[in-house]
Protein backbone atom coordinates (compact mmCIF):
# COMPACT_ATOMS: atom_id res chain seq x y z
CA UNK A 1 0.00 0.00 0.00
CA UNK A 2 1.42 3.56 -1.08
CA UNK A 3 2.14 5.73 1.85
CA UNK A 4 2.40 8.82 -0.76
CA UNK A 5 -0.09 11.64 1.24
CA UNK A 6 -3.03 12.71 -0.99
CA UNK A 7 -3.10 15.90 -2.40
CA UNK A 8 -6.13 18.13 -1.88
CA UNK A 9 -6.96 20.36 -4.92
CA UNK A 10 -7.82 23.44 -4.23
CA UNK A 11 -9.71 25.56 -6.43
CA UNK A 12 -8.43 28.47 -7.68
CA UNK A 13 -11.24 30.63 -6.48
CA UNK A 14 -12.13 29.18 -3.08
CA UNK A 15 -14.89 30.89 -2.59
CA UNK A 16 -16.67 29.29 -5.05
CA UNK A 17 -17.02 26.25 -2.82
CA UNK A 18 -20.19 25.29 -1.82
CA UNK A 19 -21.94 27.58 0.83
CA UNK A 20 -22.76 26.18 4.05
CA UNK A 21 -24.36 26.50 6.97
CA UNK A 22 -20.81 27.15 8.92
CA UNK A 23 -19.95 29.37 6.45
CA UNK A 24 -22.58 31.77 6.27
CA UNK A 25 -22.49 32.24 10.44
CA UNK A 26 -18.80 32.78 9.89
CA UNK A 27 -19.43 35.85 7.41
CA UNK A 28 -22.03 37.06 9.88
CA UNK A 29 -18.57 36.62 12.61
CA UNK A 30 -16.16 38.62 10.28
CA UNK A 31 -18.71 40.84 9.42
CA UNK A 32 -18.76 40.02 5.42
CA UNK A 33 -22.21 41.14 3.58
CA UNK A 34 -23.99 37.94 2.41
CA UNK A 35 -26.03 38.63 -0.73
CA UNK A 36 -28.86 36.75 -1.18
CA UNK A 37 -31.52 36.76 -4.61
CA UNK A 38 -34.54 35.16 -5.39
CA UNK A 39 -34.64 32.70 -8.31
CA UNK A 40 -37.29 30.90 -9.93
CA UNK A 41 -36.01 29.08 -12.94
CA UNK A 42 -32.77 27.28 -14.65
CA UNK A 43 -31.99 30.62 -16.68
CA UNK A 44 -32.64 33.10 -13.09
CA UNK A 45 -30.27 30.18 -11.46
CA UNK A 46 -27.19 30.36 -13.67
CA UNK A 47 -27.37 33.84 -13.89
CA UNK A 48 -27.38 34.05 -9.98
CA UNK A 49 -24.46 31.41 -10.28
CA UNK A 50 -22.51 33.19 -12.25
CA UNK A 51 -22.78 36.63 -10.42
CA UNK A 52 -21.61 34.38 -7.97
CA UNK A 53 -24.11 35.28 -4.86
CA UNK A 54 -24.15 33.39 -1.66
CA UNK A 55 -27.93 32.63 -1.45
CA UNK A 56 -30.50 31.73 -3.75
CA UNK A 57 -34.25 31.41 -2.66
CA UNK A 58 -36.75 30.07 -4.57
CA UNK A 59 -39.54 32.77 -3.39
CA UNK A 60 -43.38 32.13 -3.39
CA UNK A 61 -42.97 35.77 -5.03
CA UNK A 62 -43.01 33.80 -7.92
CA UNK A 63 -46.14 33.43 -7.83
CA UNK A 64 -46.67 37.10 -9.32
CA UNK A 65 -43.55 37.22 -11.10
CA UNK A 66 -43.28 34.15 -13.06
CA UNK A 67 -46.91 32.64 -12.59
CA UNK A 68 -49.36 35.84 -13.01
CA UNK A 69 -51.08 35.43 -9.79
CA UNK A 70 -51.87 38.63 -8.00
CA UNK A 71 -50.29 37.66 -4.76
CA UNK A 72 -48.39 34.94 -3.36
CA UNK A 73 -51.67 33.53 -1.55
CA UNK A 74 -53.16 31.26 -4.50
CA UNK A 75 -49.55 29.20 -5.40
CA UNK A 76 -49.89 25.62 -4.64
CA UNK A 77 -46.89 23.78 -3.28
CA UNK A 78 -46.42 22.06 -6.32
CA UNK A 79 -46.09 25.16 -8.40
CA UNK A 80 -43.55 26.03 -6.49
CA UNK A 81 -41.66 22.83 -6.01
CA UNK A 82 -41.69 22.55 -9.56
CA UNK A 83 -39.48 26.02 -9.94
CA UNK A 84 -37.16 24.96 -7.09
CA UNK A 85 -36.30 22.38 -9.32
CA UNK A 86 -35.46 24.08 -12.01
CA UNK A 87 -33.76 26.27 -10.10
CA UNK A 88 -31.40 23.77 -8.47
CA UNK A 89 -30.75 22.42 -12.35
CA UNK A 90 -28.49 25.71 -12.70
CA UNK A 91 -27.15 26.25 -9.08
CA UNK A 92 -23.84 25.02 -7.74
CA UNK A 93 -22.39 27.30 -5.47
CA UNK A 94 -24.97 29.50 -3.96
CA UNK A 95 -26.79 27.79 -0.72
CA UNK A 96 -30.77 26.80 -2.39
CA UNK A 97 -33.99 27.27 0.19
CA UNK A 98 -37.26 27.21 -0.66
CA UNK A 99 -40.20 29.20 0.82
CA UNK A 100 -43.08 27.42 2.16
CA UNK A 101 -46.41 28.30 0.43
CA UNK A 102 -49.13 29.81 1.91
CA UNK A 103 -50.96 26.84 2.97
CA UNK A 104 -48.52 24.45 3.15
CA UNK A 105 -47.44 24.44 6.52
CA UNK A 106 -49.74 26.07 8.98
CA UNK A 107 -52.14 23.72 9.79
CA UNK A 108 -49.53 21.02 11.86
CA UNK A 109 -46.36 20.75 12.69
CA UNK A 110 -47.02 17.41 11.03
CA UNK A 111 -47.93 19.28 8.12
CA UNK A 112 -44.70 21.32 8.06
CA UNK A 113 -42.22 18.66 8.27
CA UNK A 114 -44.04 16.78 5.25
CA UNK A 115 -43.66 20.17 3.26
CA UNK A 116 -40.21 20.80 3.99
CA UNK A 117 -39.59 17.35 3.42
CA UNK A 118 -40.71 17.67 -0.08
CA UNK A 119 -38.23 20.67 -0.76
CA UNK A 120 -35.11 18.91 0.31
CA UNK A 121 -36.11 15.47 -1.07
CA UNK A 122 -37.69 16.58 -4.30
CA UNK A 123 -36.14 20.03 -5.07
CA UNK A 124 -33.15 19.46 -3.71
CA UNK A 125 -33.17 22.56 -1.19
CA UNK A 126 -30.78 23.01 1.11
CA UNK A 127 -32.97 24.68 3.30
CA UNK A 128 -36.81 26.13 3.77
CA UNK A 129 -38.36 29.20 4.55
CA UNK A 130 -41.34 30.26 6.28
CA UNK A 131 -43.16 33.59 7.27
CA UNK A 132 -44.19 35.04 10.50
CA UNK A 133 -42.84 35.03 14.15
CA UNK A 134 -46.28 34.07 16.00
CA UNK A 135 -47.09 30.79 17.93
CA UNK A 136 -47.83 28.71 15.53
CA UNK A 137 -44.91 29.93 13.01
CA UNK A 138 -42.36 29.78 15.87
CA UNK A 139 -43.81 26.15 17.03
CA UNK A 140 -43.61 24.81 12.93
CA UNK A 141 -40.01 26.22 12.43
CA UNK A 142 -38.96 24.25 15.56
CA UNK A 143 -40.77 20.92 14.60
CA UNK A 144 -38.76 21.22 11.07
CA UNK A 145 -35.19 21.99 12.51
CA UNK A 146 -36.15 19.23 14.82
CA UNK A 147 -36.27 16.77 11.81
CA UNK A 148 -32.83 18.11 10.47
CA UNK A 149 -33.88 20.72 8.36
CA UNK A 150 -32.65 23.92 8.28
CA UNK A 151 -35.34 27.15 8.43
CA UNK A 152 -34.86 30.55 8.02
CA UNK A 153 -37.56 32.50 9.77
CA UNK A 154 -39.14 35.72 7.97
CA UNK A 155 -40.37 38.67 10.43
CA UNK A 156 -41.64 42.27 9.88
CA UNK A 157 -44.02 42.57 6.50
CA UNK A 158 -44.85 38.90 5.74
CA UNK A 159 -46.67 38.64 2.18
CA UNK A 160 -48.71 35.79 3.12
CA UNK A 161 -50.29 37.69 5.64
CA UNK A 162 -50.42 40.82 4.16
CA UNK A 163 -54.44 41.50 4.76
CA UNK A 164 -53.83 41.24 8.18
CA UNK A 165 -51.44 43.60 8.33
CA UNK A 166 -52.97 46.19 6.73
CA UNK A 167 -51.30 45.75 3.13
CA UNK A 168 -48.05 45.65 1.82
CA UNK A 169 -47.08 48.31 3.66
CA UNK A 170 -43.96 48.55 6.25
CA UNK A 171 -44.17 47.13 9.71
CA UNK A 172 -42.78 48.19 13.35
CA UNK A 173 -43.19 51.71 13.04
CA UNK A 174 -44.73 51.93 16.68
CA UNK A 175 -43.07 51.24 19.92
CA UNK A 176 -45.52 47.89 20.16
CA UNK A 177 -45.09 46.78 16.95
CA UNK A 178 -41.48 47.34 17.37
CA UNK A 179 -41.38 45.34 20.21
CA UNK A 180 -43.72 42.50 18.73
CA UNK A 181 -40.82 42.35 15.93
CA UNK A 182 -37.83 41.67 18.06
CA UNK A 183 -39.85 39.44 20.27
CA UNK A 184 -40.84 36.89 17.37
CA UNK A 185 -37.49 37.22 16.14
CA UNK A 186 -35.80 36.59 19.21
CA UNK A 187 -38.24 33.18 18.96
CA UNK A 188 -37.40 32.21 16.00
CA UNK A 189 -33.75 32.02 16.67
CA UNK A 190 -34.42 30.18 20.08
CA UNK A 191 -36.78 27.65 17.43
CA UNK A 192 -33.52 26.76 16.21
CA UNK A 193 -33.68 28.91 12.75
CA UNK A 194 -29.97 29.64 11.01
CA UNK A 195 -31.10 32.93 9.72
CA UNK A 196 -33.75 35.59 9.56
CA UNK A 197 -35.45 37.74 7.15
CA UNK A 198 -36.45 41.23 8.30
CA UNK A 199 -38.35 42.73 5.93
CA UNK A 200 -40.00 46.75 5.50
CA UNK A 201 -39.18 47.35 9.00
CA UNK A 202 -37.40 50.99 10.04
CA UNK A 203 -33.70 50.88 9.75
CA UNK A 204 -32.89 52.57 13.62
CA UNK A 205 -35.26 49.55 14.40
CA UNK A 206 -33.30 47.04 12.66
CA UNK A 207 -30.29 48.13 14.18
CA UNK A 208 -31.60 48.22 17.65
CA UNK A 209 -32.59 44.15 17.43
CA UNK A 210 -29.22 43.14 15.57
CA UNK A 211 -26.86 42.96 18.81
CA UNK A 212 -30.19 40.18 20.60
CA UNK A 213 -29.28 37.97 17.17
CA UNK A 214 -26.55 35.53 16.76
CA UNK A 215 -27.88 34.25 13.41
CA UNK A 216 -27.38 36.14 10.35
CA UNK A 217 -30.13 38.37 9.41
CA UNK A 218 -30.70 38.99 5.44
CA UNK A 219 -32.80 42.61 5.13
CA UNK A 220 -35.38 43.70 2.35
CA UNK A 221 -36.24 46.86 3.06
CA UNK A 222 -34.54 46.70 6.78
CA UNK A 223 -31.20 49.64 5.82
CA UNK A 224 -27.60 48.68 6.20
CA UNK A 225 -27.07 47.34 9.86
CA UNK A 226 -28.52 43.51 8.91
CA UNK A 227 -25.56 40.75 7.42
CA UNK A 228 -26.88 40.87 4.11
CA UNK A 229 -29.37 41.97 1.49
CA UNK A 230 -32.07 40.34 -0.56
CA UNK A 231 -34.03 41.52 -3.31
CA UNK A 232 -36.57 39.74 -6.05
CA UNK A 233 -34.78 38.82 -9.37
CA UNK A 234 -37.91 40.80 -11.26
CA UNK A 235 -37.07 44.01 -9.30
CA UNK A 236 -33.91 44.08 -9.33
CA UNK A 237 -33.57 43.77 -12.87
CA UNK A 238 -36.70 45.44 -14.43
CA UNK A 239 -38.22 43.07 -15.51
CA UNK A 240 -41.83 43.78 -14.64
CA UNK A 241 -43.72 47.15 -14.97
CA UNK A 242 -43.75 49.77 -12.30
CA UNK A 243 -41.12 50.83 -9.93
CA UNK A 244 -41.97 47.92 -7.23
CA UNK A 245 -41.90 49.27 -3.39
CA UNK A 246 -39.80 51.82 -1.96
CA UNK A 247 -37.01 49.37 -1.06
CA UNK A 248 -36.30 48.14 -4.53
CA UNK A 249 -33.26 49.30 -6.22
CA UNK A 250 -33.19 48.38 -10.02
CA UNK A 251 -30.00 47.84 -11.87
CA UNK A 252 -31.25 46.78 -15.53
CA UNK A 253 -34.50 47.65 -17.72
CA UNK A 254 -34.35 44.53 -18.95
CA UNK A 255 -38.28 44.55 -19.77
CA UNK A 256 -37.98 47.31 -21.90
CA UNK A 257 -35.08 45.46 -23.66
CA UNK A 258 -37.22 42.45 -24.23
CA UNK A 259 -40.08 44.43 -25.59
CA UNK A 260 -37.81 46.28 -27.51
CA UNK A 261 -36.57 43.05 -29.27
CA UNK A 262 -39.46 41.22 -29.78
CA UNK A 263 -40.98 44.07 -31.25
CA UNK A 264 -38.23 44.46 -33.67
CA UNK A 265 -38.64 40.82 -34.49
CA UNK A 266 -42.24 41.28 -35.13
CA UNK A 267 -41.18 44.25 -37.36
CA UNK A 268 -38.72 41.86 -39.60
CA UNK A 269 -41.08 39.15 -40.17
CA UNK A 270 -43.94 41.87 -41.53
CA UNK A 271 -41.53 43.78 -43.74
CA UNK A 272 -40.00 40.23 -45.09
CA UNK A 273 -36.56 41.31 -43.67
CA UNK A 274 -36.31 38.05 -41.67
CA UNK A 275 -35.11 35.26 -42.45
CA UNK A 276 -32.73 36.52 -44.73
CA UNK A 277 -30.39 34.51 -46.57
CA UNK A 278 -28.04 34.18 -43.72
CA UNK A 279 -30.71 32.54 -41.46
CA UNK A 280 -31.29 29.66 -43.34
CA UNK A 281 -29.53 26.44 -44.78
CA UNK A 282 -28.54 24.89 -47.90
CA UNK A 283 -29.16 22.02 -50.12
CA UNK A 284 -26.41 20.86 -52.87
CA UNK A 285 -27.63 21.90 -56.55
CA UNK A 286 -27.93 18.82 -57.82
CA UNK A 287 -29.55 17.17 -55.08
CA UNK A 288 -32.14 19.50 -55.72
CA UNK A 289 -32.16 18.72 -59.18
CA UNK A 290 -32.53 14.68 -58.64
CA UNK A 291 -35.73 15.81 -55.84
CA UNK A 292 -37.55 18.23 -58.33
CA UNK A 293 -36.72 15.06 -61.23
CA UNK A 294 -38.28 12.85 -58.65
CA UNK A 295 -40.87 14.82 -57.83
CA UNK A 296 -41.78 15.50 -61.84
CA UNK A 297 -41.96 11.33 -62.00
CA UNK A 298 -43.96 11.13 -59.47
CA UNK A 299 -46.65 12.92 -61.05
Amino acid sequence: MSTTPSRIEIPVDASRLPMTLPRLAEMKRLGEPIVMVTAYDYPSAIAAEKAGVDVVLVGDSGAMTVLGYDSTVPVELDEILMLAKATRRGLRSPFLIGDLPFGSYEISDEQAVATAMRFVKEAGCDAVKLEGGGEGSVARAKAICNAGIPVMGHVGLTPQTSTALGGYRAQGRTAEQAQKIRNEALALQQAGCFSLVFEAIPSDLAAEIMPSLTIPVIGIGAGPAVDGQVLVFHDLLGIREGLGARFVKRYANLLDEMVDGVGAFADDVRSRSFPAPEHGYTIDADELNVFRAGTEDGD
